[in-house]
Parts: structure tokens; C-alpha cells; sequence
């Protein structure tokens, strides 16, 4: 299914009504920025958490003073070159770089940056970006469950970040039911919706948004 509707996009959003999860503006720069390391072919792992729980151990010197990333999105980039994740709370601020997330969960088929970023997903108030060098493909997960997945290889995915951002807002950043970490649409055939060309939702997020659409063509 292909809704490409901004008008419908914004229906879901008061339909649903969720509360921003991150500061204005903060989702749309972690795509910019992901989106810019995924076009080149190199993995990263962005994790935004209010979490206290969340178990990560340094694999480098803290020497990078605490940053906001939408004052300085460029230093966001390249801590999220090195190796392990990147941790900033939902304010933007940098908490963490080159850390290693403690790991008790494992996404089938994939490799430790998906292991870690769905053990960290799986903690409250934490969402993960998982960036793939080998699909280049961006994954979205929360609660342990992937929620959005993100092709950066289709054609004139950078101009669609705003779009992409309101669809992330529109699904409540997972709040709403989700598949299983270990089931992707694409590879298995199960539902997913396409909002925009590169852009999959999954889930539950599927069934409300086909209702809904569904719901607008009677109108």
C-alpha cells in the first residue's frame, strides 16, 4: 500500500494524538544525519533514552564535552562513526559515544549492532536507530520491536525527512503495537504500509493506518 497524502499523514497525527516524544525538531536531525551516513555505506547506532537502566560500557575516553546535536549535528556524525553506540536523552543532549550497549537479546539474521540496538529498544523511554552498511537500510526500533524501516538508496529520500518525521510522530514512536523484533515485512510478506516511496511502517501502525485510510475514502 502507497499513501503519499500529507493532508492524511496529518489526519493520522490528530487522529492518534500522541505526544512528541523528542524535542522539536530533534527527530528530523537524527534522520538527516543517518540518512547521510547510510548513503556512504557505514553503520552507526543512535540511541535517544530517558532511561537510567540502560547498561553500556565506554570503549573510549569520554574526552568530547557534552553537546547538544541540533546546535552541532556534524559531531553527532562523527561520533556515530566510531565504534559502538552514540547516547543522547530526548532533549538532544549527547550523554555517551564509542559505547558498548550489554546485549541480551539478538535479532535473527542480523549482526551485534542490531543485537544492541534491540537490547537497548527494549528498555523504557528508549528508541534506537539502527543504520546497516550492508542494505543501507535505517531501522527504527522500540520496545523491542522494529517500527519503522527506512530504504536511504531510494531515489530522493533527503528531500523527505520532514515526511518521514511526521510519519515517526503519527505512530507515536512505537507506542502503538508493533511486530516481533525478529520479523521484518519486507523478508517475511507480512503487513507493512508505505507512505512515501523507501518508507515502510509496521505493525499494528499498519492495520490503524489502513483503517483510517480506508475510513478517508468514504468521505
Amino acid at each position: 500500500m502507497n499513501i503519499s497524502s500529507a493532508k492524511f499523514i496529518k489526519r493520522i497525527n490528530i487522529y492518534i494524538n500522541m505526544p512528541k516524544s523528542f524535542s522539536e525538531g530533534l527527530d528530523e536531525e537524527i534522520i538527516k544525519v543517518c540518512l547521510k551516513i547510510s548513503k556512504r555505506g557505514e553503520g552507526a547506532l543512535i540511541i535517544v533514552t530517558e532511561n537510567k537502566n540502560l547498561k553500556y560500557k565506554p570503549l573510549v575516553e569520554q574526552t568530547v564535552p557534552s553537546f547538544n546535536i541540533l546546535k552541532n549535528p556534524k559531531l553527532l556524525e562523527s561520533l556515530a562513526l566510531m565504534d559502538g553506540a552514540i547516547i543522547l536523552n530526548k532533549k538532544g543532549d549527547m550523554i555517551a559515544y564509542g559505547v558498548k550497549i550489554h546485549a541480551n537479546k539478538v535479532l535473527k539474521n542480523f549482526g551485534t549492532r542490531h543485537s544492541a540496538g534491540l537490547s537497548a529498544s527494549i528498555h523504557k523511554d528508549t528508541v534506537s536507530f539502527i543504520l546497516s552498511e550492508e542494505d543501507r537500510k535505517i531501522r527504527v526500533l522500540k520496545d523491542g520491536k522494529i517500527i519503522m524501516q527506512i530504504d536511504t538508496l531510494e531515489k530522493g529520500i533527503e528531500k523527505k525527512v520532514s515526511e518521514i518525521s511526521h510519519i515517526l510522530e503519527g505512530v507515536g514512536v512505537g507506542t502503538i503495537g508493533t511486530i516481533g523484533a525478529g520479523i521484518i515485512a519486507t523478508s517475511v510478506g507480512f503487513a507493512g504500509i508505505t507512505f512515501i516511496p523507501g518508507v515502510i511502517v509496521f505493525g499494528g501502525a499498519y492495520y490503524l493506518m489502513k483503517k483510517l485510510k480506508e475510513r478517508e475514502g468514504r468521505r
